[in-house]
């Protein structure tokens, strides 16, 4: 009897290769590689100053690499690209708010500026989804560290996207924000995106990543949902 072979592998949704990244004569990063496919969540897990936070800024060219490239469903990554930031949803530690807008505006104004359909009933889900709905017509200014936090969060997931790149997405979150997030980013999977994040919650690596990268080592498994 034959056998059957096996299902080929989905390429890649994001593609890095031989990210390079030098300080003076100190190399941070050299030459990692990864890859994060439709429906997986990769992260990216190390010791701090381990350029963890420089990877993803070099990914999305937030930062310069000294050599190496990224791809996004094969096109050159560059989140500055309009065809790009149309897949591509990024929260970094240094996002900013529009600071005369509310938090309803803010996302509102997100949402159309990426074309987002529905755009209205997308913002009204997120903000119920991150608990920000009681404080939605404040300006960011006034809101704690931790609903800044989720407003960045919200940021994300208002806008149409096929990758989430996140840097310590659970920062400043409590408890319940942290399982919130992790059930989000599993919810996100299996809508078929692709996350990549950088965490030091070992916790929420295992609920969410199916692989993980240490740098300067080789990805090893993670427990997945």
């Amino acid at each position: 009897m034959a056998r059957k072979k096996a299902a080929p592998a989905k390429p890649a949704l994001l593609a890095v290769r031989g990210i390079t990244r030098t300080f003076g004569d100190r190399t941070i990063l050299d030459g990692v590689d990864l890859d994060v496919r439709a429906g997986e969540a990769v992260g990216v897990v190390g010791p701090n100053g381990s350029g963890k936070s420089t990877l993803l800024r070099c990914i999305v060219g937030a930062d310069d690499a000294d050599g190496g490239e990224s791809t996004l469903a094969g096109q050159p990554l560059d989140e500055r690209r309009p065809g790009i930031r149309a897949d591509l949803a990024v929260v970094m530690d240094d996002i900013d708010f529009f600071p005369d807008l509310s938090v309803v505006e803010h996302l509102d104004l997100v949402a159309r500026a990426h074309a987002q359909p529905d755009a209205e009933e997308v913002v009204n889900v997120v903000l119920a989804e991150v608990g920000l709905m009681e404080v939605s017509g404040q300006l960011p200014s006034t809101l704690s560290s931790g609903q800044r936090r989720r407003l960045a969060l919200a940021s994300a997931f208002v806008r149409p996207r096929r990758l989430l790149v996140l840097d310590e997405p659970e920062a400043r979150l409590d408890a319940d924000g942290v399982a919130w997030l992790g059930d989000k980013l599993v919810a996100e999977k299996r809508a078929g995106r692709g996350v990549l994040m950088v965490s030091h919650d070992a916790g929420l690596v295992a609920r969410v990543c199916d692989r993980v990268v240490r740098l300067g080592g080789a990805p090893e498994p993670a427990d997945a949902d």
